[in-house]
């Protein structure tokens, strides 16, 4: 969960798995965060929502330890 400023400055970054609040310095975000935001479409039950969430490192690491089918991982050789 994100929290902003009137400014629209980031504040804070809770961790929705664990409420961890990850380290926020001058709006930026200086830890490892996965942040989703995604659109349901049809034919299923969540039909026209729209969910966002942040997980912590940890937490994500604990979800996809769960998946059935690992998550595809490769090495990128630029950062940017």
């Amino acid at each position: 969960m994100r929290v902003y400023s009137e400014q629209k400055e980031l504040m804070q970054v809770t961790c929705n798995g664990c409420r961890k609040n990850l380290l926020v310095e001058n709006g930026f975000l200086r830890e490892e965060c996965i942040h989703v935001e995604h659109d349901f479409g049809f034919f299923g039950s969540r039909d026209g929502l729209s969910h966002r969430f942040d997980l912590c490192e940890e937490c994500y690491q604990k979800m996809i330890g769960r998946f059935a089918v690992p998550v595809e991982e490769w090495e990128r050789k630029e950062l940017l």
